[in-house]
């Protein structure tokens, strides 16, 4: 991001010509802004995900009623919360958000994060494949749609 010119920083995101960006994503996010809430609303699920079942209050990580069939749906509602977010926001959001999970799930071992069923809430997966999900891969997802926008101003 601090990388980017101040044009495409603010510009609209233009994927229709690329038939390789054939995703529902590539359509859905129209700018930066909605990239950084987007990741921060993947923190918050993370994050409100551990701390309830660690608190015993057992949850699901994604909330009723979706499921990961449908999760798709539940990030097109995320997109329509933030269409009034201004950018410096959603800058501060990712940032604050980014830190905590940081924070977070540093505090859990390799063992923790990687043995399969060691908390029972994660089902038979790890915990730290849902922080993969949550983190990396959604990093490495929004790193490249904003080099594929960035492209188009160098």
């Amino acid at each position: 991001i601090d990388s980017m010119s101040e044009e495409s920083l603010t510009a609209e995101f233009d994927f229709s010509n690329d038939s390789n960006k054939r995703e529902a994503h590539w359509k859905r996010d129209k700018n930066l802004r909605d990239v950084l809430v987007h990741l921060y609303e993947w923190h918050q699920l993370l994050l409100n995900w551990i701390r309830s079942n660690l608190a015993g209050n057992r949850s699901n990580f994604l909330p009723e009623p979706y499921t990961w069939k449908t999760y798709g749906e539940m990030n097109n509602e995320l997109w329509k919360k933030h269409q009034k977010t201004k950018l410096a926001d959603a800058k501060t959001m990712f940032k604050a958000s980014h830190r905590s999970v940081m924070e977070l799930t540093e505090r859990f071992s390799n063992q923790e994060l990687f043995t399969k069923m060691y908390f029972d809430w994660t089902g038979s997966t790890t915990l730290g494949s849902y922080c993969v999900s949550s983190l990396s891969s959604h990093y490495d997802w929004a790193i490249k749609k904003l080099r594929a926008h960035a492209k188009k101003f160098s």
